[in-house]
């Protein structure tokens, strides 16, 4: 008997906590689900009340019902009157109040006002040309087309530079042609690599003269390129293609052609086969015309 006392108390503890009877979260949830059945309860009241006053405006104050329901109409009808006011269209119901005292053979013209979006783009273009000139013209905060087309020569100056050192690197000893511009960084290369053994204006030393007519592998530009990359090991010339970079060998090739005829002092004896050649000054000749076209353009 005692052992059931004293087990009832949990037994019962047990039961309230399985069904939930007691706890405050189940306290909660009833709390808030009557709240939601009043909520309910008042908005659907709330709306009873609106159509039934609704009703007895109607019946009892149709002049007010009527200017209500206009009203509401009128807020319907917003972008319509914005666009008629955008665009400067009356309708015709006003027609009467904007007609013009004269008329001629019957005919009477209405004092329509200029379109607002008409004025709107009319001042814009005089906002923008105000703006333009005082850029452009008078702060020297735009370029001038003078200064547009310095502006863009440079551009197409780095562009072509980029693109002849572009080409210049998938050049070989097929492909390659006397470029006078290239020369420059030529004689830099040249006076870094080849004046040990060709002296510093190519007028000979361990290796052959540079500057006379006579060639041991071929004067013309695709000879010297393919002498200087390939070189000629019998004879000393080492081939330079794993040091200089294809565009580097056609820049000291140019170089070399521009070496031809310049007579420098103490220059080595003649070596090799006399080559006819005069094309380098043609091709210099062209060259310039060349560039004296882009410049034109």
């Amino acid at each position: 008997m005692s052992l059931l006392l004293d087990t009832a108390p949990a037994t019962l503890e047990t039961v309230q906590s399985t069904i939930g009877f007691g706890s405050d979260n189940v306290y909660t949830d009833i709390l808030i689900v009557v709240l939601i059945v009043v909520m309910l309860a008042l908005l659907a009241s709330a709306l009873m009340v609106n159509r039934a006053m609704k009703s007895i405006i109607k019946i009892t104050m149709p002049e007010l019902f009527k200017e209500e329901q206009q009203k509401k109409l009128a807020k319907k009808g917003w972008p319509r009157r914005f666009w008629n006011k955008v665009m400067g269209i009356r309708p015709i119901s006003e027609e009467k109040d904007i007609v013009i005292d004269h008329e001629y053979d019957g005919i009477s013209e209405l004092d329509n006002p200029i379109p607002i979006w008409f004025n709107f783009l009319f001042y814009g273009t005089v906002f923008f040309a105000v703006v333009y000139l005082f850029i452009y013209q008078l702060s020297g905060i735009g370029m001038n087309q003078d200064q547009e087309y310095l502006h863009e020569m440079k551009i197409a100056e780095k562009e072509r530079q980029a693109y002849l050192l572009a080409s210049a690197s998938n050049v070989d000893e097929n492909t390659v042609e006397f470029q006078p511009e290239m020369a420059g960084d030529g004689k830099a290369i040249f006076a870094a690599n080849c004046v040990a053994c060709h002296g510093t204006n190519g007028e000979g030393g361990i290796g052959p003269n540079l500057t006379d007519k006579f060639w041991l592998h071929g004067g013309e530009i695709k000879d010297i390129f393919k002498t200087i990359k390939y070189g000629v090991p019998d004879k000393g010339m080492v081939p330079w293609e794993q040091t200089l970079s294809p565009a580097q060998i056609a820049q000291v090739a140019s170089y070399i052609v521009t070496l031809r005829d310049t007579h420098p002092a103490n220059p080595k004896e003649p070596q090799g086969d006399e080559v006819t050649y005069g094309d380098h000054k043609d091709q210099e000749h062209t060259a310039e015309e060349r560039t004296d076209k882009k410049a034109e353009q």
